[in-house]
């Protein structure tokens, strides 16, 4: 059975750090995108981070210089470093994975989420 679990959150002071971590574990396909996902109180799930299986990596505007995703392919990990972290962060933080059969076709799973608390 496919599994992702998350690791890492918890309460945070304005301006701390936190580093986020995904296992994934199950997969026998090759992963392709792994991502990080967030939804605010009351809000709508946004991507945060992506990173491809080469180590592109993009970011939403919002997190773009405090945050840093990388990715382990041979433990099938991917990690979300926070720095600076402001208030508007606090959010459940969901770890996706997209993985592509040798056919061409694509499934992709997600973590439980984990909760980021960013509060003085």
């Amino acid at each position: 059975q496919v599994q992702l679990v998350e690791s890492g959150g918890g309460l945070v002071q304005p301006g701390g750090s936190l580093t986020l971590s995904c296992a994934a574990s199950g997969i026998v396909f090759t992963i392709h995108d792994m991502e990080w996902y967030r939804r605010p109180p009351g809000k709508l799930r946004d991507l945060v981070a992506s990173i491809s299986r080469g180590g592109t990596a993009r970011y939403a505007d919002s997190v773009t210089g405090r945050f840093t995703i990388s990715r382990d392919n041979s433990k099938n990990t991917v990690t979300l470093q926070m720095n600076s972290l402001e208030p508007e962060d606090t959010a459940v933080y969901y770890c996706r994975v997209v993985v592509v059969t040798p056919f061409g076709a694509k499934y992709d799973y997600w973590g439980q989420g984990t909760q980021v608390t960013v509060s003085s």
